[in-house]
């Protein structure tokens, strides 16, 4: 294994040794180890190598498991559906439909969630930019 040092704020460093004392994982290094491997396999067609990753998956996301027996003819798929649509929303400035339509698909503590999140932040931001820079006619 090689190693890599990370740095993450205390708050979530506080998260995830309660996730460690309540028995989730076994140590903070298990965690990142899981954490890394889940959003490459679902983003990428990445096959993790974690020992016992289906069974840390299921227990850390239970109402996943079902779901993902549903969509094993097109893993991913779905979220990259919803991933463009949501940034079509935002992209045209409707970010509460794009908001909307996340909060349809996943949960906020889905980690796709998260990141279709930042896709509208970002959208949201580049389009102030662009307001903020346009020069009166």
């Amino acid at each position: 294994m090689v190693k890599s040092t990370v740095r993450f704020s205390e708050t979530v460093m506080n998260r995830v040794e309660e996730l460690v004392e309540g028995e989730t994982f076994s140590s903070k290094s298990e965690f990142q180890r899981f954490a890394v491997e889940f959003v490459l396999s679902e983003i990428d067609d990445y096959e993790p190598e974690m020992l016992d990753f289906e069974d840390v998956r299921d227990e850390v996301f239970p109402s996943q498991s079902t779901r993902d027996v549903e969509s094993v003819g097109d893993p991913g798929g779905e979220f990259y559906q919803v991933a463009a649509r949501v940034r079509q929303f935002a992209h045209r400035g409707e970010i509460d439909t794009a908001r909307d339509l996340i909060d349809t698909h996943y949960a906020a503590s889905d980690p796709r969630c998260m990141i279709l999140d930042d896709i509208v932040e970002a959208a949201r931001q580049q389009s102030t930019c662009r307001t903020d820079h346009q020069q009166p006619e």
